[in-house]
């Protein structure tokens, strides 16, 4: 009768959980999804916003200024750490519309305490790591930190403390199938295994293709080692980037980044089954790509019903003696999502209200979603004849019960001068 009474109980857990989209109180998604703050990383300097529901709106609070440029941050599930990873090399530096992009010499994952206001401390020591780390994960039970490196293309993984801070390097069980260009780390929500996605490189002038893939690595105790190499046609024209996990079905969303589309695959019994389920493109009009036209983040909504994935379009030429952008779709991709087979199905594709969405965010309450544009554009406005400039900047969209996005305010974020660029924004849930 204990059984049963228990089986009972955690049905009802699961069910509230994926009717909500919120986890139980007391676990890492928390009792009060409304108290988070969103920050923002421009250049070297990562900013905290104050968070206000009912006017969707942000107000700016302290910043902290790492040692180089913040590459992306992570919260602890017990929303009292964020670990930050950063570098003076990659893309958030001078060369990036043209890939010409310096590897640097500096790079490191801090650890910053988090009080209930969002204001950051340092916590514990700061770890040097060998490469530009571009992405990283806390893994769910909390024992680890998880960090992708795109060159050389690889992940290493930290223990955490039980008071945060940082821990020594967990070595792997053996020689692990990193691809190349590796761009995003996540373990699974089970923590049974750990997928890194490595996006490998499109065909340029002079340099053929380096393929991609979705490597599935075997997790425990922090010990990585090779399980699985999803690569379809051998990773060519495979191009992956980022990764999102559904909360309470076994789907693990993928966005392919040079193609334009957006994958669903089966998680089964500790690892990931192909083919994809579903491969659907992520564009208004998939028949008119315009160079550099790319998919760039997924993320799905707190009660798992839709997805969202930014499309970014950066292609420039000379227009009465200044560049210009081509044109393409700058915006984010909205899927509902069957809940019965995970099949994603496009039903908005939202002005992003600027140019490059590199990087956004869906709020814990799942009422608001933030865009960064990553960079300011010229554009030829057809009405005026003339070019305007448009400003890198944060746009805020009120997410309505269907999934679809409203806008609703832009803020503009300077980023003229060299090695600044709005690279990254996340909302972190507050202690």
């Amino acid at each position: 009768m204990r059984t049963t009474v228990s089986g009972v109980l955690a049905l009802l857990v699961w069910l509230f959980s994926a009717v909500s989209g919120q986890a139980p109180a007391g676990s890492a998604a928390g009792a009060a999804p409304d108290r988070s703050a969103l920050y923002a990383v421009v250049g070297s300097e990562l900013t905290q916003y104050a968070v206000d529901m009912d006017t969707m709106s942000l107000t700016r609070r302290g910043t902290v200024t790492l040692p180089a440029n913040p590459q992306y941050a992570w919260p602890h599930p017990s929303r009292k750490y964020l670990y930050v990873i950063w570098s003076n090399g990659g893309a958030s530096y001078v060369g990036s519309r043209t890939g010409n992009w310096p590897l640097g010499d500096q790079h490191g994952l801090t650890a910053f305490r988090v009080d209930s206001s969002g204001a950051l401390a340092p916590q514990g020591r700061t770890v040097g790591l060998k490469a530009r780390p571009i992405q990283l994960a806390v893994d769910p039970t909390a024992k680890h930190v998880l960090v992708a490196y795109s060159v050389p293309s690889g992940v290493t993984v930290h223990r955490l403390e039980a008071d945060g801070t940082l821990g020594a390097e967990v070595p792997p069980s053996g020689h692990l199938d990193v691809g190349t260009y590796a761009h995003h780390v996540q373990a699974d929500p089970s923590s049974k295994f750990v997928a890194l996605v490595t996006r490998g490189n499109g065909p340029q002038p002079g340099r053929p293709e380096d393929p991609g893939g979705l490597k599935i690595f075997a997790y425990r105790d922090g010990v990585l080692s090779n399980l699985k190499s999803i690569a379809p046609n051998k990773g060519f024209n495979f191009q992956p980037r980022d990764v999102a996990f559904h909360r309470s079905r076994p789907w693990l969303f993928m966005t392919l980044e040079r193609q334009g589309q957006l994958e669903v695959y089966r998680i089964n019994d500790g690892s990931v089954d192909e083919p994809a389920m579903f491969r659907k493109n992520t564009l208004a009009d998939p028949n008119n790509v315009r160079p550099m036209q790319a998919a760039s983040a997924v993320h799905l909504h707190p009660n798992g019903r839709f997805a969202y994935v930014g499309n970014r379009a950066t292609a420039v030429t000379l227009k009465d003696g200044k560049s210009v952008l081509v044109g393409g779709e700058n915006n984010i991709a909205v899927f509902a999502i069957n809940q019965t087979t995970g099949e994603p199905t496009l039903i908005q594709n939202a002005d992003a209200q600027g140019i490059r969405p590199r990087s956004f965010s869906v709020h814990p309450s799942g009422r608001m979603l933030v865009v960064g544009n990553q960079n300011e554009f010229n554009v030829y406005d057809e009405n005026a004849r003339e070019v305007r400039k448009v400003p890198a900047g944060m746009s805020v969209f009120r997410i309505g019960n269907d999934g679809k996005l409203e806008f609703v305010r832009k803020y503009e974020v300077p980023t003229e001068e060299p090695d600044r660029s709005l690279f990254w924004v996340g909302f972190v849930p507050l202690p």
